[in-house]
C-alpha cells in the first residue's frame, strides 16, 4: 500500500526543485482539457474529412502538427517552383488541415476568463520552484506568467522580443526581482510558432481586439506560420518533431538534462509515448521525486515506481501527493 501524502505535508522537500506539468493540470483547470487528442475531438465533433484522415494515415500519425508543417511546406515549395496544379492540391490540403486544428483548438480551448480566477492559486504554486517544465500545448502556464504580481518573484520563458536566447543559462541570474522560474515548453505551446523558412517565434497579440487565442488563430489562419507543439504520437514520433525545432531540441538535449535537483510531477500520466523525456532527465541523477496521485489510485502508484525505478533507477525516492490536496496546483 502505497502512502499518499497532502502537498504541505512534503512541500518544504521541493522548494527551488523542478516541476513536470502534465495534461492533468490542464484538466483540473477546465475539463474540455479531457479529450485524449485534439483528433480525437476533431472525430468526436465530425471536423475531420476522408481527405485529412488519409494524409494522417499516409505520415502513420496522429500529430496535427506535424501533418499542417509538411503540407504547408509541399504548398510554399509547390508554389516556389510554379508548380501551380500540383499547389492547387497541396495549399487545399494545407486548408483543410489548418482549419481543423483552428475549430479543434477553439472547441476544446477555454478563454481567459473563463479561467481568470484560478491563474493566482497556481501561481503562488509555481513561484516556489526553480523551474517549471510544461508536456501540455495550452495557454494555462503562460496566462499564469502574465498574471504574475510579486515585485519579488518573476517567470522567465527565455525568448527575448519574440525569439529564444539560446544562452539561457543567463536567464537564472536577477533581474529586477531577487527570485525568478525559468519556464520550458518541451513539446512546444500553442503561444509558439514557426514561419516558412522555420524561423521560430513567440506571437504576441495582434492588438488589444484580439485575445491571445484570437491572435494565435488568426496568425495561422494568415498563413503566416505554423504551430510548433507536439500534440500526439509515440515517442519516437515525437522525438522527431523535437529534433525538426531548434528550441525543442535545446530544451531536449541541453535543458532537461542539467536540472540536478529534486522533481515534482503533476497530472502527467507516465505513459510510454512521454518515456523519452524520462530518458533525458535520466542524466541529472534525481534523488527524490513527489508525484501527483487522483484519488487513492494504487494501481497508478505502482505503474509510476515501475517506470521511475526502470528508467531513472532504483535509488531515487518517490513520494506521491494528493493532487486535490489544499496549496496544490489550482487548490485553496
Amino acid at each position: 500500500m502505497y502512502q499518499i501524502y497532502k502537498w504541505t505535508d512534503i512541500s518544504a522537500n521541493y522548494s527551488g526543485s523542478t516541476i513536470i506539468l502534465g495534461n492533468g493540470a490542464s484538466i483540473s483547470v477546465d475539463k474540455r482539457f479531457s479529450y485524449s487528442s485534439l483528433i480525437d475531438h476533431a472525430i468526436n465533433k465530425k471536423l475531420i474529412t476522408d481527405d485529412i484522415r488519409q494524409l494522417f494515415s499516409f505520415f502513420n500519425t496522429d500529430d496535427f502538427e506535424l501533418v499542417l508543417r509538411l503540407v504547408w511546406q509541399a504548398s510554399n515549395v509547390n508554389r516556389s517552383l510554379g508548380i501551380l496544379d500540383i499547389d492547387n492540391l497541396a495549399y487545399n490540403a494545407y486548408i483543410q488541415v489548418r482549419d481543423c486544428l483552428i475549430q479543434s483548438v477553439r472547441g476544446i480551448h477555454p478563454e481567459y476568463n473563463d479561467v481568470c480566477l484560478q491563474l493566482p492559486k497556481i501561481y503562488n504554486f509555481l513561484k516556489q520552484f526553480k523551474t517549471v517544465l510544461s508536456l501540455n500545448y495550452d495557454l494555462i502556464l503562460y496566462w499564469t506568467m502574465m498574471y504574475c504580481c510579486d515585485n519579488n518573484h518573476s517567470f522567465k520563458d527565455c525568448f527575448i522580443r519574440g525569439f529564444f536566447d539560446d544562452n539561457w543559462q543567463k536567464f537564472r541570474q536577477p533581474y529586477n526581482t531577487p527570485q525568478s522560474t525559468l519556464v520550458f515548453y518541451p513539446h512546444g505551446s500553442l503561444i509558439l510558432g514557426r514561419d516558412v523558412v522555420n524561423t521560430e517565434y513567440k506571437i504576441n497579440n495582434i492588438s488589444a481586439d484580439y485575445t491571445l487565442l484570437d491572435s494565435i488563430l488568426q496568425n495561422w489562419t494568415r498563413n503566416n506560420a505554423v504551430p510548433l507543439f507536439v500534440s500526439e504520437g509515440t515517442s519516437q514520433q515525437k522525438i522527431k518533431t523535437i529534433q525538426s525545432s531548434y528550441y525543442l531540441s535545446t530544451v531536449y538535449w541541453e535543458v532537461l538534462p542539467s536540472l540536478s535537483s529534486n522533481f515534482v510531477v503533476y497530472g502527467w500520466g507516465f505513459g510510454d509515448h512521454d518515456v523519452h523525456i524520462l530518458k533525458a532527465l535520466k542524466a541529472n541523477h534525481i534523488p527524490k521525486i513527489a508525484v501527483s496521485v487522483y484519488g487513492n489510485n494504487q494501481a497508478y502508484c505502482q505503474q509510476v515506481s515501475y517506470t521511475i525505478s526502470n528508467i531513472l533507477g532504483y535509488h531515487v525516492q518517490i513520494e506521491f501527493f494528493d493532487s486535490e490536496s489544499p496549496e496544490c496546483w489550482n487548490n485553496d
